[in-house]
C-alpha cells in the first residue's frame, strides 16, 4: 500500500470514543503521565478529534509526547495552589499540565465564585497543547460563564510588523443556557491556527489569501514557509494583535517569580 492509500484508509476508519480515550490513556501513561491524571488530558483530545477539531485532536498528540521524552514537561507533577486575595487564585503548575492545574484548583474557584459572584486563576509554570473549550464547556454546564485565554511562543506579526513577536494567544467562552447546552466559542488570536497550518503542510494544501507571512514578510499561501521562518496573521487586522497584544499582558499576570501560561476567569450567571 503506497502511503496516500495509506493515509486514505486512517481518514476513513471509524474508532468508537470510549475505546479512543483508552487508547491515548494508554500512550500517555506509556509516556509518563501518572494514570490518575492520563483520562483528564486524553479526554482534551479525544473531544476535539470526536467534534472535527482535528487540529487539536490526535495530531497534537505528537506534540504531548515529545514534550514528556525530553522532559520539557513533567507528566507526574502536582501543581500547587495560592489563594493571592478576594477571588483570585493563583497555581504553580510545577512544570505540568495546564489542564492538571485547572482541575486541582477547580473546587476552590467555584466556591469563590459562588461566594464573591466572580473569580480568577492564573496558572503559572504550565503547559497546554489542547483547545481551551473543553476546559470552560464544563463550568457554564454548571451555571457559570467562564472566560479563558493562553500566551503562546511567537508566531504571528502585529501591527504592520514583519517578524513574529506574539503568539497566536487563544482565547475561549463559554456561557449556560436555560435549555440545551452552554454556547462555547474558541479562536486563536491569528486568521489560521498554527494546528490547521500544519494540517494543510501534511495534506501539501494552499492556505488561503491573508493567513501568513514568509521569512522577508512578505505574503505567502505556502504553509511550509509560514512554519519554517515566517509568520501568522493576526485576524482582523490591527484589532486582532490588539487582542493578542492583551492576552499576552493578562496572561502572564503570575505568582511573583513565575511565568504565567492560562488565565481563566468565571462568574456565576444571573
Amino acid at each position: 500500500m503506497t502511503p496516500a492509500a495509506l493515509r486514505a484508509t486512517l481518514r476513513a476508519m471509524k474508532i468508537p470514543v470510549t475505546e479512543l480515550q483508552s487508547l491515548v490513556e494508554q500512550v500517555l501513561v506509556r509516556h509518563g503521565v501518572t494514570a490518575v491524571r492520563a483520562p483528564l488530558l486524553a479526554a482534551t483530545i479525544v473531544a476535539a478529534e470526536r467534534d472535527g477539531s482535528r487540529s487539536h485532536g490526535l495530531q497534537r498528540l505528537a506534540g504531548y509526547l515529545s514534550s514528556l521524552l525530553s522532559g520539557w514537561v513533567d507528566g507526574a507533577a502536582e501543581p500547587v495552589v495560592y489563594e493571592a486575595g478576594a477571588g483570585v487564585l493563583k497555581v504553580d503548575a510545577r512544570n505540568g499540565f495546564a489542564q492538571v492545574a485547572l482541575v486541582e484548583a477547580a473546587p476552590r474557584l467555584r466556591t469563590m465564585a459562588a461566594g464573591l459572584g466572580s473569580a480568577i486563576m492564573t496558572t503559572a509554570n504550565g503547559h497546554h497543547f489542547a483547545a481551551l473549550w473543553p476546559d470552560i464547556e464544563p463550568l457554564a454546564a454548571e451555571g457559570y460563564i467562564a472566560l479563558t485565554m493562553v500566551n503562546t511562543r511567537a508566531r504571528m506579526v502585529v501591527w504592520q510588523g514583519t517578524r513574529k513577536v506574539l503568539g497566536t494567544n487563544p482565547m475561549a467562552f463559554a456561557c449556560p443556557r436555560k435549555s440545551g447546552p452552554p454556547v462555547v466559542w474558541d479562536q486563536a488570536s491569528s486568521v489560521m491556527s498554527q494546528g490547521d497550518v500544519l494540517l494543510a503542510s501534511a495534506a501539501k494544501r494552499l492556505l488561503p489569501e491573508g493567513v501568513g507571512v514568509d521569512d522577508d514578510g512578505k505574503a505567502t499561501t505556502d504553509p511550509d514557509a509560514v512554519l519554517r521562518d515566517g509568520a501568522l496573521l493576526p485576524f482582523g487586522g490591527v484589532k486582532g494583535g490588539s487582542l493578542a497584544f492583551m492576552i499576552e499582558i493578562l496572561a502572564t499576570w503570575a505568582v511573583p517569580g513565575l511565568a504565567s501560561r492560562t488565565t481563566p476567569g468565571i462568574s456565576r450567571a444571573r
